[in-house]
């Protein structure tokens, strides 16, 4: 490749910019960071530019020549850490991210906290500086100084470091690293001073061996708690799991239906978090929501013992179901979130009555279950025995003129889908748990983590560029809100040739909030006709498929009439097939699909 197509932008087919060759001309202290970051083994990592680590990106560039890690040029730092946070949904590892100085950073609070309440690691490297104020240039590099840096996000990442030395570095980055991938897990961060990076290396430091710098083993429970536990739930009449916060491995959700099965214990799950059982299967109690649905509060009524394996809001859900009184269950908690709780950050939401709590992750506590429970004999009386299956509600025809509605666009996604493989990486506020089948670890990947709108694009394309290659289909669901908020994202998915369809659900409205301004007008006696006023995305309205095609993706629609839905799919899932981005956009009604959605309960955001 010539140096002038370089210049022009123009790229190999695979979408990886490819410098020219540099010649050796000594080592520099981003040298040394860049070397550090390829040795974690983290193929890509996403960023905006800046000058303040333009020291880091030359290195990335001109000493490791863009490869391991491979740049992703993103337009907005959101969207840079949206995209490490999507990868991490489907992974489980840390992608990493750069953003310039205190600015860029300012802007990437929000995605860092959404991935802070996921619970997703997340290597996050940042630059201020120069520290020396004698080496800074007038006006800029001042307004680009911060005496710590760190303190604008300290409240929702792990831990943070800005090394003093270039000796100092590798440890840093791995001490991020191993923080970061330790239950329960998040973002760490990284600041480069602007000097240390340009400082002119003599003597470099020998990298460590970074498999002696691992995160620890999972944190499994004792011998003598996982032998009560497995006696409770063995002579349990109506056990009961609550499945939150559980890993993407293909064994672990083996391990979990086995569980499940061997005690007969229903299975509740949150529509908020990543997939954890199979909704299909007979012990699956009720469709998932971000709040339980009735029939989700009358099992859980029901239930003689209660295990919470990382769920997300056990407080919550226990005051949800008996609201002023004590409930009756015997508890059991297995989380280690308690770990990251602080005072800033109420994330850690109500706290729990439990009789029995178990610091320690569900993966080996699962296992551990299930290797003591077959040793205790056949249970006594079939568990659940009175407990009959509600039938799923159907999903409606996709036929006629209309109106269209969330329920029609999940029909027509599954019969467009039907016998493929497919990971849902992102739902609307409208979703609903029954609307799609989760046979596997990778079919659903949550919510956004901390209720941040415009992350669903970013961390839609960041879990497609880690299942790209893999057969399966990426589909991110999005309100026309929240795409709005995230629509640049798009742009490095075109980049970087990462194939997804995004389906837009247009009700041209913020309709959550809608929600609570007609609750509040009717507590207050005033008119709700006004819940829309400062809420509609009217006058004019958004043309989403040419903010798509200003990203350099294919838009179709806007569809309007059911009969047109299905040919648009197949169209979308062709193109999507050929490796190219897509974006729908389906005209569809305000609404929700059914209780225990988010936001069909005005009176919580």
């Amino acid at each position: 490749m010539a140096a002038d197509d370089i210049t022009h932008g123009k790229n190999e087919p695979d979408g990886l910019e490819r410098p020219v060759p540099s010649p050796e001309t000594g080592t520099w202290g981003s040298d040394i960071a860049a070397e550090m970051m390829r040795a974690l083994d983290i193929p890509y990592v996403a960023l905006n530019p800046g000058a303040s680590y333009r020291g880091l990106h030359d290195s990335l560039v001109n000493k490791l020549g863009n490869k391991a890690p491979q740049m992703l040029l993103c337009l907005h730092e959101e969207a840079a850490v949206a995209i490490a946070h999507g990868w991490a949904k489907v992974t489980g590892k840390p992608m990493m991210a750069i953003v310039h100085s205190n600015v860029g950073l300012m802007h990437a609070t929000m995605a860092l906290f959404n991935a802070w309440c996921d619970r997703m690691p997340l290597l996050l490297f940042g630059a201020t500086g120069p520290v020396d104020a004698s080496k800074r240039r007038p006006w800029i590099d001042w307004i680009h100084t911060s005496k710590d840096q760190a303190s604008l996000i300290r409240n929702y990442t792990k831990w943070d470091d800005q090394p003093a030395s270039v000796n100092a570095i590798p440890e840093s980055i791995l001490r991020a690293r191993q923080i970061a991938e330790t239950a329960p897990r998040g973002p760490t961060y990284v600041c480069f001073d602007v000097g240390l990076q340009e400082q002119k290396v003599e003597k470099p430091p020998k990298l460590p061996d970074v498999a002696r710098f691992m995160p620890p083993e999972p944190a499994a429970p004792s011998q003598d708690a996982v032998e009560k536990i497995a006696r409770k739930l063995h002579g349990a009449k109506r056990p009961l799991i609550l499945m939150g916060r559980v890993s993407r491995d293909e064994k672990a959700w083996a391990e979990r239906v086995r569980l499940a099965e061997s005690l007969g214990a229903v299975v509740l799950t949150d529509l908020k978090l990543a997939a954890a059982f199979p909704t299909e299967h007979p012990l699956h109690g009720a469709p998932a929501g971000s709040r339980l649905t009735p029939v989700a509060v009358e099992l859980l009524k029901s239930a003689d013992v209660v295990l919470s394996l990382e769920w997300r809001d056990l407080g919550g859900v226990l005051l949800a179901t008996w609201k002023d009184q004590t409930p009756t269950q015997d508890i059991i908690r297995v989380a280690v979130d308690q770990h990251l709780h602080n005072g800033w950050s109420m994330d850690y939401l109500n706290l729990a009555p439990v009789d029995q709590y178990i610091l320690a992750e569900p993966e080996p506590t699962v296992s551990a279950l299930n290797k003591i429970i077959p040793t205790l004999g056949p249970r006594k009386e079939p568990a659940w025995a009175e407990r009959k299956r509600a039938e799923p509600k159907p999903l409606p025809a996709v036929s006629g003129p209309g109106p269209i509605t969330v329920r029609h666009v999940a029909a027509a996604l599954r019969a467009a889908t039907k016998g493929r493989k497919t990971s849902l990486t992102h739902p609307p506020l409208s979703w609903a748990g029954s609307l799609w089948p989760i046979r596997d670890p990778l079919d659903f990947l949550g919510a956004d983590g901390g209720g941040g709108v415009g992350g669903g694009p970013g961390q839609s394309i960041g879990a497609a560029l880690a299942l790209r290659g893999t057969g399966r289909l990426p589909i991110s669901v999005c309100g026309d809100g929240d795409f709005m908020m995230g629509v640049t994202a798009v742009w490095t998915a075109v980049r970087y040739q990462i194939p997804i369809l995004f389906v837009i659900v247009n009700n041209h409205s913020y309709y959550n909030d809608e929600l609570h301004q007609e609750h509040l007008a009717v507590a207050r006696g005033r008119p709700p006709e006004n819940k829309w006023i400062g809420q509609q995305m009217l006058g004019p309205e958004l043309d989403i498929p040419m903010m798509a095609r200003g990203q350099g993706a294919v838009g179709l629609g806007q569809v309007t009439s059911l009969d047109e839905l299905p040919g648009v799919l197949a169209e979308a899932i062709r193109l999507v097939d050929e490796g190219k981005t897509v974006v729908v956009d389906v005209r569809v009604e305000p609404g929700y699909s059914e209780p225990g959605t988010a936001g069909a309960t005005a009176g919580t955001h």
